[in-house]
């Protein structure tokens, strides 16, 4: 293990602390010249090697370079750098070295160093982009990673990656990248939400820059309210993430900001029928020399008047939509085409030292609005700001991170003539971990805490206001441990990587132990296996359905006490359909396990394999309570609590498999995703015609789903880029209708109420729970982009289709007027940004 001045310190305490222990205890002493052997022996073993660190940087912006490759030239050492641009090489040798890096599209840079024992030292590397069009790339940062990192169910991405895509309105966004994921499930083009291998989207942590994001996207959900060209990475983990990561049991989304241009002005200007975007970043304070301190900002806002542009450019629209009706307005005509506005602001300012320590201030507003005038107006604002940090200690190899923010969500709907509903979360999470590199192997701790509250308001059916508002805090901490095995080349050969996290609910006096494991082994420099799983937990619950088909309307609960004492428990896919037992119910939680089985295989150096089988048994879950009739009071104890409890707990389980092929050479960039999976809830009362329990499928299971992108570059300057995007899915499960009856309020006068001659409500008679299925969906998306230079200023026209052929793709089926709503027709759109 790699040594320096602090480690030798900390040995040496160590040392004392156990000659001192032995010294007291005659029958050890016989051992102490053992110990003191084996001590200096090792010390001396690890003084013998020395450690580089540092950071790659885009020569013209000073931005970091994320996953590339570092190494030392004739040697088998390296390292790949991380989202912070930073790199470790440990356990070099004593001598004279050449440290190089080189990216595709970039120069390489190299520089000498020399390597003392038990030194630490480090370098910055500035790279610049390649005059020269590299025909191709010997040294794969990437394959690296593959070999050394568990990486199981994870995909980074990258703006390059999200604009590979057919944008929609002239814009790239990562929330049409993330459809094409494998084992996400999206519901809807309007109103729709992503579902990640069975998890409801309430269940799917977002953060930014650290900051928790309680929705991510719009109510149109074609976008998303992050900026493409803010973001420097993003990590989408949909299942079997370590202990880092909790307080969800589905997946999580982890994106990170980069900093503004640290050399100079500059921006970017956007618009098209959809919105208009503009983004400025540059220097606040320039460094008196390369690699010294600096500060820089970046700033973005976009906004939507998609409103009032569609009534002119998507006239026709009129006559294939009515999306009023996702909100329940049955009875209105449309009133408007896309009535979805949205305004997006980002900002951030980073102090960066000459060591590389890093300090970020940022802040956001996200707001968005669907407005049906004389229907349904709702809105939603979010906004927040914190702070996090990044430190690297003088003599150490340790790798500190932090940090603390406080974000906010407010979301209010009125329908017509009833009572507004509105819902808030808002509260502050902070963090602190430090990493420590042991050569190949790595161990990091950390520790978090999270406040929030809730607040959900609402009428009940006799027009009575409900307030309901809760606190909440937890706190967590966690290790986790990478050890890394090579083979007698230097190459890696299998990687461990088990954590532990301790979540604490302390609201609820509630603790939850979640042991979690990554195993990958590296069966030759092509194939790899790998396996993952882990315990999960989280105490937010929705206030909507999750048998509902769209939730635009999204209140907050933390930890619902009106729970049943005890719950039936569905049989396993693997049992039979009569082996369900009772369990009691012992905590509000959500409690989630995943077990994840993959293999990934590099056909050649450009195309690349990736299946995982995974399982997510949901051990608990809290839902709406759909069954109920009865109140909750002490004359009707004698009732089933699945009749009269506010929330219902269910059991369920997601299984599945998803397969990935990636070919990403030079001009042309492919990406061909199929998933197969399965979804089901259990929650004791479903029964079928010999009045057995059973199972049911939520609505968003979806049994296959395709997707195929494709980009191709062209042009003598190669500054033609054509996209295109095909995607096909299985419908989702719906109820069918058996049929009408007259509905009758008994409330006012109770048996008194003259049905005679009272007005009636239409009352629906339901088929068995989404026994039936939505026909098949498939839309093409394509687009064709061209760039023209006018010197330090590039100028970017658009030109797209979204659903190329006009697919009529049903959305749901409105019962009340019998009429089939679509999702959305063909939709041109033109665009143009400006760069300078």
């Amino acid at each position: 293990m790699q040594q320096n001045d602090h480690n030798s310190n900390q040995i040496s305490g160590l040392f004392i602390y156990t000659f001192d222990t032995f010294i007291k205890n005659e029958n050890m002493k016989r051992g102490l010249s053992i110990v003191v052997f084996l001590f200096v022996a090792l010390l001396s073993i690890a003084q013998e090697t020395g450690t580089v660190r540092g950071f790659v940087y885009d020569k013209d912006t000073e931005e970091p370079v994320i996953f590339t490759n570092v190494f030392l030239t004739g040697t088998t050492l390296g390292a790949a750098t991380d989202v912070n641009g930073y790199f470790l090489i440990s356990k070099i040798p004593a001598g004279d070295y050449e440290l190089a890096t080189t990216f595709i599209g970039y120069d390489t840079a190299t520089v000498a160093i020399t390597i003392k024992s038990g030194s630490v030292i480090t370098k910055k590397l500035y790279i610049g982009e390649s005059s020269v069009k590299l025909n191709d790339f010997t040294v794969s940062a990437e394959k690296q990673e593959a070999q050394t990192e568990v990486k199981m169910s994870v995909v980074q991405i990258t703006p390059k990656e999200i604009r590979a895509l057919p944008t929609i309105g002239g814009e790239a966004d990562i929330a049409q990248y993330l459809q094409v994921l494998p084992g996400v499930v999206f519901t809807g083009d309007q109103g729709g939400q992503l579902y990640i291998r069975g998890g409801s989207p309430i269940q799917n942590k977002v953060l930014l820059d650290g900051m928790i994001i309680y929705n991510p996207f719009h109510s149109i959900g074609l976008f998303s309210v992050f900026d493409t060209d803010i973001i420097r990475n993003a990590d989408i983990y949909t299942g079997g993430f370590n202990a880092e990561y909790g307080g969800r049991i589905s997946s999580i989304m982890d994106i990170t900001t980069r900093d503004g241009n640290k050399k100079r002005a500059s921006g970017k200007v956007s618009v098209s029928p959809f919105g208009a975007k503009a983004l400025i970043e540059g220097p606040i304070m320039r460094a008196k020399e390369l690699g010294g301190s600096s500060m820089s900002f970046i700033l973005s806002g976009k906004t939507s008047y998609l409103e009032q542009s569609s009534k002119s450019l998507y006239k026709y629209m009129d006559n294939t939509q009515d999306t009023s009706a996702l909100f329940n307005t049955w009875d209105a005509p449309p009133t408007g085409n896309l009535p979805f506005n949205y305004t997006d602001l980002y900002g951030k300012i980073s102090v960066n030292g000459t060591n590389g320590s890093k300090l970020n201030l940022f802040g956001f507003n996200f707001r968005d609005r669907v407005n049906y005038v004389g229907l349904t107006d709702m809105n939603w604002n979010s906004y927040g700001g914190g702070s996090n940090f990044l430190i690297i200690p003088g003599s150490s190899e340790a790798l500190i991170e932090g940090v603390f923010a406080y974000s906010t969500y407010e979301i209010s709907m009125i329908e017509g003539d009833k009572p507004a509903k509105r819902s808030e979360i808002g509260g502050f999470n902070g963090g602190l971990s430090s990493t420590y590199f042991l050569g190949n192997n790595e161990a990091k701790f950390g520790i978090e805490i999270l406040s929030f509250r809730t607040l959900y308001e609402f009428s009940n059916e006799l027009g009575r206001k409900i307030s309901v508002e809760q606190n909440t805090t937890e706190m967590a901490g966690y290790v986790k441990y990478k050890w890394n095995k090579s083979d007698s080349e230097g190459n890696s050969k299998i990687v461990v990587e088990p954590s532990l996290r301790f979540q604490y609910y302390a609201t609820l006096n509630t603790p939850s132990l979640e042991p979690r494991l990554g195993v990958k082994y590296n069966a030759n420099r092509n194939l790899r296996i790998k396996l993952a799983m882990g315990m999960y937990s989280q105490n937010l619950i929705s206030a909507t359905s999750d048998r509902d088909v769209v939730n635009l309307f999204y209140g907050f609960y933390s930890g619902p006490d009106n729970l049943q004492d005890s719950v039936t428990v569905g049989p396993r896919p693997w049992q039979s359909s009569d082996k369900t037992t009772r369990k009691e119910v012992k905590h509000s939680l959500q409690k989630a396990r995943h077990a994840i089985l993959g293999v990934e295989y590099d056909l050649s150096r450009r195309i690349n394999i990736n299946v995982e089988g995974y399982y997510k048994q949901f051990t608990q879950l809290s839902n709406i309570n759909r069954n109920k009739i009865y109140e909750d009071e002490a004359s009707n104890a004698h009732i089933d609590d699945v009749y009269k409890k506010d929330f219902i707990v269910e059991t369920g389980d997601a299984y599945g498999l998803d397969f990935v092929l990636k070919y990403d050479y030079k001009r042309l960039y492919l990406w061909f995703v199929y998933s197969l999976g399965k979804v089901t809830r259990f929650d004791g009362v479903q029964a079928d015609d010999d009045g057995n329990l059973v199972p049911y499928y939520p609505v968003f299971d979806k049994r296959h789903n395709f997707n195929f992108v494709g980009t191709y570059t062209f042009g003598k300057n190669l500054d033609w880029d054509f996209n295109i995007r095909w995607n096909m899915g299985s419908g989702f499960p719906f109820t069918p209708t058996q049929g009408f009856y007259g509905s009758y309020d008994f409330n006012n006068n109770g048996v008194n109420t003259d049905y005679v001659s009272a007005n009636s409500d239409l009352g629906i008679y339901y088929g068995d729970l989404n026994s039936q299925r939505l026909p098949y969906y498939h839309r093409l998306d394509i687009n064709i982009k061209k760039k023209m230079e006018f010197g330090e200023t590039t100028l970017e026209a658009n030109l797209g289709v979204t659903n190329a052929y006009n697919r009529e793709n049903i959305f749901y089926f409105d019962r009340v007027k019998f009429k089939r709503v679509n999702q959305l027709p063909m939709l041109p759109s033109f665009g143009l940004n400006w760069r300078f």
